[in-house]
């Protein structure tokens, strides 16, 4: 994914502040593991260094093929195109799109196979902010901010998931996720693949937990929780916060 999305500023104190709403997950929900890197520094979106085209989808509703859960309560939401989507990288991400009649921030949560390069489907709720629901297909320009989210990321554990095959995803994260690694019985983190589907695997598991998780966005922050307990189909907060920017 394209680093060029965020311009670097001075530490200025601020910590973590207030965001929107983070995003749902379903399952039983557990308490915050412990350790964590500290947020950094504040920063401002670059310009919308990105042009294609809008479009929208009368099904959106939160969910789709990053496997979230479906958000009724706040349908800014949008679907990437397959080559900006790369491989489930773009999900979770937010988006800044300007059309004609005025701009909006979307959290991608599908894929559009047929959309070329530049396209972002939309909802119908954030299409209209941009254009007349009638134009259907409008040029725009856009470009990645960070999500406005309040509170720590969230391990979410698929659904079969299990000590011999493990499946995690990370939730309600402000810059997009770039690897998730876990700490081995020898004490050395190894790499999980990730899928096209937003999940990170281990094939041969990780054992009973709880675990160790060392998680990388894509300017390079890293953020380290120790303690997170295994909940299948469920999730466990972590201890921090991506800041942003570097």
């Amino acid at each position: 994914m394209d680093l060029r999305w965020l311009r670097r500023r001075r530490w200025d104190g601020r910590g973590d502040g207030d965001g929107g709403a983070a995003e749902g997950g379903e399952g039983t929900g557990n308490g915050p593991g412990t350790g964590g890197a500290g947020l950094g520094p504040s920063c401002e979106p670059a310009a919308e260094d990105r042009a294609g085209e809008a479009t929208y989808y009368d099904f959106a509703d939160g969910s789709g093929n990053c496997g979230f859960p479906a958000t009724p309560d706040d349908l800014r939401v949008g679907a990437m195109n397959h080559t900006d989507y790369a491989d489930s990288a773009a999900c979770g991400a937010c988006a800044h799109i300007t059309g004609p009649l005025g701009s909006i921030t979307v959290r991608i949560v599908d894929r559009c196979p047929e959309c070329p390069q530049g396209d972002i489907d939309l909802s119908p709720e954030a299409f209209e902010q941009i254009a007349a629901l009638e134009q259907g297909r409008v040029d725009i320009t856009w470009g990645y901010v960070p999500c406005d989210v309040s509170g720590p990321i969230v391990y979410h554990f698929k659904e079969g998931a299990n000590p011999f095959w493990m499946a995690v995803q990370i939730r309600n994260h402000r810059t997009p996720i770039a690897s998730v690694e876990a700490m081995d019985e020898t004490g050395s983190f190894v790499a999980l693949t990730r899928v096209d589907y937003n999940f990170f695997l281990k094939e041969d598991g990780l054992g009973e937990g709880p675990y160790t998780f060392r998680v990388t966005d894509t300017l390079g922050e890293v953020l380290e929780d120790t303690g997170v307990a295994f909940v299948e189909a469920g999730e466990t907060a972590g201890a921090s916060q991506f800041s942003g920017c570097l």
